[in-house]
């Protein structure tokens, strides 16, 4: 998903697309003709473009005088889930349509920025020897240990630190074209310095948004500042007793009881983070942000702040939960739902990002179960590419998952496919998988069909944790038995080395529809459940071309001579 590559000359199109980060785009574009062109005008919600008012934005927008801003936040108080993939994955989908409307002819940056340097509230529970880091309770998160060892001790030198590279280390695997930032390195940079004395001098207008969304006991010791303590590191939820706008500084009780004066600059002190967010959509620039229905109310408090702090809160776009497989919201502290190196385990980066596509409006369950449907969806999209029309290709969700770039192939046989192969030859490794492979398929070799051979490894792997475990092969009913005994009939009299799916696909409907199975789906769900031992599969004439014919009639044989394996 790089985006650099070019996007020139796709305007046009990008005007009509129908997909949401198009939609998204022209928004951006209508927030950027008021904020850039007409500063002063503030009322009201942006205007949506139309094709022929895009066209007009462009051809009278002056040269930007700074880069356009996406950013996506990341609290690293726990290990990077599939939730922070999906984040960056969706800004990048919309930056890679904006580059797209606005002729690639704009300079952009997509900034990932940690909140690292929030204290730690709590210690996860997935974590090697969490009991080690409650005394590092309150600390800011990069100076909380680090509970992960490679032999040599501590990886990273810190807790915030090793979830920052766990994060880049996979944004880096897929391609992304991004800017890390932490929390701790702006703030002691410097970088936030002119923003925080702004927000101190704008306290007051600061605390008549917060006040009124705290509770009694909360809006009583409240401050947009928290200290860090002189003496114990700690990030302290204290009030401010004294402010000094004018030098800069604040007045609070130390955990000892002393009272210390410190500058909001330099590091000394964060912001609590709805304030925070604020100072650094001002700060930074940002244009575009997401987020999650959980945060509307933060989004609306925040975009007040930042409105305070003389600049213009960003376009935001709110998306749906991601849920595990029981329901529950995803969370970095509990571990539940898919970690980003699980779905690589049984998926490619591209499913992954396909999925995450996918109506980002609804809810989602990042299970397990979820990633061979992904995965066959990406590569039925991938192969209507090139025979559509050029505008019609960026509405393809494949233009978006590769940045305007999609290959030229995939893979020729699917993973669902693949898992049934697997099931039936109860394949442990998958040079199994490519006996059969390599007969339906002649001339290909793991060589020549990399991203196939790359499915078959997923695949394996899926089979070997997921379906073995649980397969059930039952014996036919009565109607089921004489449907197959018809069809190993049927199949017996085909050339045994018949290759064509369609051929042999076209024989199953025929004897569902000759033995009365209403719905027709009954008959195939029976064969998926008396053969392999599942409900459901790919279409069983492609399965049968490769898996082979006398192969599929020694299956039908087992099941009809009532052994069930």
């Amino acid at each position: 998903m790089a985006t650099s590559p070019s996007l020139a000359g796709l305007s046009a199109a990008a005007r009509d697309g129908r997909t949401w980060p198009f939609e998204q785009a022209r928004n951006l574009l209508a927030r950027l003709v008021r904020v850039r062109l007409h500063p002063d005008e503030h009322a009201g919600a942006e205007p949506l473009l139309g094709s022929g008012q895009v066209a007009a934005a462009l051809d009278r927008f002056p040269a930007l005088q700074r880069p356009v801003v996406f950013e996506t936040g990341y609290g690293p108080s726990g290990l990077p889930h599939i939730g922070t993939f999906g984040e960056v994955a969706r800004t990048t989908m919309v930056r890679t349509a904006f580059r797209a409307l606005t002729e690639d002819a704009w300079p952009t940056r997509l900034i990932c920025f940690s909140d690292d340097m929030d204290g730690l509230r709590k210690v996860p529970d997935n974590i090697p020897g969490p009991e080690r880091l409650i005394p590092d309770l309150g600390l800011p998160l990069t100076a909380v240990r680090d509970p992960f060892e490679d032999g040599a001790g501590p990886c990273h030198g810190s807790f915030g630190r090793h979830n920052n590279a766990e994060l880049r280390r996979f944004l880096d695997r897929f391609g992304f074209d991004y800017e890390f930032l932490s929390s701790t390195d702006a703030y002691r940079s410097g970088m936030f310095d002119d923003a925080l004395r702004r927000a101190l001098q704008r306290f007051d207008e600061i605390q008549a948004v917060m006040l009124p969304t705290l509770g009694p006991d909360r809006r009583a010791t409240y401050s947009p500042f928290l200290p860090i303590s002189p003496t114990t590191g700690r990030v302290l939820q204290v009030p401010t007793l004294e402010r000094n706008p004018e030098d800069g500084t604040i007045v609070f009780e130390d955990e000892d009881g002393t009272r210390v004066e410190t500058p909001v600059t330099g590091g000394r002190v964060k912001l609590q983070w709805k304030p925070d967010w604020a100072m650094r959509w001002a700060a930074l620039g940002v244009d575009y942000e997401m987020s999650g229905k959980d945060l509307i109310d933060s989004v609306k408090a925040a975009s007040r702040i930042c409105r305070i702090l003389g600049a213009e809160p960003p376009q935001p776009y709110t998306f749906e939960l991601f849920l595990d497989e029981a329901g529950a919201k995803i969370s970095k502290s509990k571990g539940n739902g898919l970690g980003m190196e699980d779905w690589l385990r049984y998926g490619a980066p591209e499913s992954l990002a396909f999925y995450m596509f996918q109506n980002p409006r609804a809810a989602k369950s990042l299970g397990y179960s979820v990633v061979p449907r992904a995965a066959d969806d990406y590569l039925s999209n991938l192969d209507a590419y090139p025979g559509q029309e050029p505008a019609k290709r960026l509405d393809n969700p494949v233009w978006s998952v590769h940045a305007g770039h999609p290959p030229e192939r995939g893979s020729p046989v699917s993973f669902g496919l693949l898992l049934n192969l697997a099931s039936v030859a109860n394949a442990a490794d998958k040079v199994v998988l490519w006996r059969y492979l390599a007969r339906y398929l002649p001339g290909a070799t793991p060589e020549r069909e990399p991203s196939l051979d790359q499915l078959t490894d997923y695949a394996v792997r899926y089979y070997t944790d997921f379906v073995a475990p649980t397969r059930r092969r039952r014996a036919p009913n009565a109607q089921e038995r004489a449907a197959m005994s018809d069809l190993r009939a049927r199949l017996a009299v085909l050339p045994s080395d018949l290759s064509d799916g369609e051929t042999i696909q076209n024989e199953v409907y025929a004897v569902g529809k000759a033995h009365a199975f209403d719905p027709l789906r009954a008959w195939f769900q029976g064969l998926y459940e008396v053969l392999l031992g599942q409900s459901q599969g790919p279409r069983f004439g492609s399965f049968a071309a490769v898996y082979g014919l006398p192969e599929t009639i020694a299956l039908l044989d087992e099941a009809l001579g009532g052994a069930p394996a």
